[in-house]
């Protein structure tokens, strides 16, 4: 009966959470939204300065600001718009789905001055005159679109129409919106066909009434928007672009495809795995991932979060990451079993010996992804915010749950005598009469201290050969931390880099470099040293889609922001480095500590090599891919220096610098397959997204490729070297376990 309830217990939990993801998983992912890379859109960040010298920002003008961009934002009828201050001076504005990205960047940044001027360009009134709300589309006598305007004051309009009427025969009132003062001038504008003012109306006679009409070839939407731009009211300060970043639709629907695509491959290839390699816990895990990918979407969906093209690589890495305590759990219930443990026995140790592991491997994670977060622009929050709810929703699920699952089976007593179900074949199992504590492995003939001497000094030799390759190459970084223009180009048919360059000279672009993307040549991706202008931008955006047949991607960078993002970006590696230093010294020792923050700078500078010998731009994605793997990269030396410590509390003394080698020795050879297996899981989809992805994450993908293979080899030859070489010295100096001196001689 026991067996029975637990098996049913089991299944209807299975049933249970299959019935709840497919009743609610359609209206969840739908409930989402989508950041402006995957919908399309802009985001711009503006650094605010007052509207009058020596004015002061206040946080009340801050928010004044922003309820009066939201005010425009309506005028737009942009849905869910994003507009954050950012520090003392600075507001960052992020429009998804937005289809005419020139007038909605037109329409932000227009200081929305109204003002009434003589042709001299004196002032003769200006918005504060209008009365709230007092502007509408009308029609003149004509029929034509007109915009009617309410003033406060008859009084004062009597009086400024008795200044106009005197000054005859220039007796022209000009209606201006943002007049800049040293710049703009009647007389010029007068001759041209398309003047900046709004209207220049002959004014023959005295008006004592509060009603204007402004005249001029509007249509209707025109006059309309007009209206509902001095309803929304002037910014009471000035705004200038520090960056900037348009994604046409297109190209965000296709990013969104290949990225979905290539996750569902990558997961589906780490449930493959688990299920043929670890069978029944393996089926259990795949249970328990399928219940975490839910769950972190329904969290997405009640936080409002705002899911970005690297939030779904994060969503995507995070199955890998989170598929680890598995890995370490049930590898563990593998070695109990080998040793001769029945299975409720090597259930309850692998439980017991691989909680901690999994807690120090997710807390170190976890520190780098809230460095990203806080340090990160928009588009990494969005990568770090995707990767702290992984992680957090991870260790629930793959802990508590995979837990709670596999225990029913296992304590239902009907696979006591079948270990085969658990990945154990009959023949390796040791009778537990023998003793043993550690079941052999096929690394045993191996002396990784003696290897590992030799590939420690290779890395060394590598680290200076890329500290030199570095210095002379450079790195090649992209807008993000030199300032410029990106411009990514996508095309229906190949592109020909001559012919682009062609194009863009014809604007006055001047492209530093174009690299062509794709298969086929069917994109480009062009820099410029130069920040275009939002006019520029709207020039280049028409040109490209009316040649090439898609809007392009733009995004400009200042020398400014560029400056912050390179300081951010150390700053960040610095902090997560010491914040992994504290927790390792604080659950291990200094020496474990020093040893895995060493191999994880060695695997960051690794990257850093490659992408530099190879010429590969840096971005801001690549720089989430390192911190990701400083985060990453130092779980395998955990799950190494976990067993470390477990053997050196074992070994009650220690004699010699022999005894710490044969430490190092059975730690790598008990855990290298664990580390192998778990670096797997998260290889598998990454190797998806690098196939598979949008091309905008390929660098990024790759960059986590790398990390992951140098973090693995790192853990075990360059980590647990240094920690040798690190306690031989401690050994030396008598800080070590040693065997006491015996006090007296013995006698007979």
């Amino acid at each position: 009966m026991a067996k029975q309830s637990r098996i049913v217990a089991f299944f209807l939990i299975v049933l249970l959470i299959g019935g709840i993801i497919g009743a609610t998983t359609k209206n969840i992912t739908q409930g989402i939204n989508l950041g402006l890379d995957l919908r399309g859109g802009f985001e711009v960040l503006y650094e605010v300065k007052p509207a009058k010298e020596g004015e002061k920002l206040t946080r009340k003008t801050l928010l004044s600001t922003v309820e009066a961009l939201e005010k425009r934002v309506n005028v737009l009828g942009v849905s869910e718009p994003n507009i954050q201050i950012e520090g003392n001076d600075r507001i960052r504005v992020q429009l998804a789905g937005v289809k005419d990205q020139a007038k909605a960047r037109s329409i932000l940044a227009t200081q929305a001055k109204l003002t009434f001027r003589d042709i001299n360009d004196k002032v003769l009134m200006d918005g504060a005159d209008l009365k709230a709300g007092g502007a509408s589309q009308t029609f003149d006598e004509q029929g034509k679109p007109s915009v009617a305007l309410t003033l406060k004051d008859a009084d004062k309009f009597k009086s400024v129409t008795e200044q106009v009427l005197a000054m005859k025969p220039d007796n022209l009132m000009v209606i201006w919106l943002d007049f800049e003062e040293g710049k703009d001038s009647y007389k010029a504008e007068a001759a041209k066909v398309k003047p900046k003012y709004l209207s220049a109306a002959s004014v023959n006679q005295v008006f004592t009434q509060t009603d204007v009409s402004i005249v001029g070839n509007f249509t209707a939407a025109e006059a309309k928007e007009l209206a509902n731009l001095l309803n929304a009211g002037a910014l009471p300060v000035e705004l200038k672009e520090l960056y900037s970043t348009s994604v046409g639709a297109k190209y965000g629907e296709t990013a969104l495809q290949k990225t979905i695509v290539a996750g569902a491959i990558g997961i589906a290839l780490v449930f493959l795995f688990m299920i043929a390699y670890y069978r029944l816990p393996g089926l259990v895990a795949v249970i328990m991932l399928t219940l975490y990918t839910y769950i972190t979407l329904v969290t997405f969906h009640w936080m409002h979060a705002v899911l970005t093209l690297p939030g779904i690589a994060a969503l995507i890495l995070g199955v890998g990451i989170a598929v680890d305590a598995n890995v370490i759990t049930d590898e563990r219930f593998k070695e109990e079993l080998k040793i001769g443990k029945s299975v409720m026995a090597a259930y309850r140790a692998g439980n017991k010996h691989s909680f901690l592991t999994i807690l120090d491997a997710h807390i170190t994670t976890l520190l780098a992804a809230v460095v990203l977060f806080v340090y990160g622009t928009s588009s990494v929050k969005g990568f770090a915010t995707s990767l702290i709810v992984s992680l957090i929703i991870g260790f629930v699920t793959n802990v508590g749950g995979t837990r709670l699952l596999l225990g029913l089976l296992v304590k239902s007593r009907l696979f006591d005598k079948k270990i085969g179900y658990f990945g154990v074949k009959r023949r390796d199992v040791i009778s537990l009469s023998k003793g043993v504590e550690y079941a052999p492995t096929k690394f045993d003939r191996i002396d990784f201290v003696k290897v590992g001497n030799r590939f420690l000094i290779f890395s060394i030799v590598a680290v200076v050969v890329g500290i030199i390759a570095v210095s002379l190459f450079r790195l090649n970084l992209s807008i993000d931390f030199s300032s410029g223009t990106r411009i990514d180009v996508t095309s229906n048919k190949t592109i020909v880099a001559s012919e682009l360059k062609a194009d863009l000279q014809k604007l006055n672009i001047d492209p530093e470099d174009i690299v062509l993307t794709g298969t086929k040549n069917e994109g480009a991706a062009v820099r410029t040293h130069g920040v275009l202008s939002k006019e520029e931008i709207a020039g280049l955006k028409d040109a490209i889609k009316s040649k090439y047949g898609n809007e392009p991607n733009v995004s400009t960078v200042s020398p400014t922001i560029g400056k912050e993002i390179a300081r951010n970006a150390l700053i960040s590696v610095l902090i997560a480095s010491v914040g992994i230093i504290l927790y390792v010294s604080f659950r291990f020792r200094f020496t474990y500590a020093i040893s895995a923050v060493l191999a994880l700078l060695h695997d960051a500078f690794f990257i850093i090599m490659v992408f530099s010998i190879l010429r590969l731009e840096v971005d801001l994605p690549f720089i989430a891919a390192v911190l990701t793997i400083v985060g990453y990269s130092i779980n395998d030396s955990i799950v190494t220096f976990d067993r470390n410590r477990q053997l050196y509390k074992e070994k009650k003394k220690i004699r010699s610098a022999a005894d710490l080698e044969d430490i190092v020795n059975m730690s790598i050879r008990q855990t290298l397959g664990r580390s192998i297996n778990t670096v797997l899981t998260v290889l598998l989809p990454v190797i998806a997204l690098l196939i598979f992805g949008s091309e905008s994450l390929r660098n990024f993908s790759l960059a986590l490729l790398i990390g992951l293979v140098v973090g693995t080899y790192s853990s075990v030859f360059v980590a647990s070297q240094i920690w040798l070489i690190l306690e031989k010295n401690r050994l030396k100096k008598g800080r070590t376990k040693r065997e006491p001196e015996p006090t007296s001689d013995i006698q007979v």
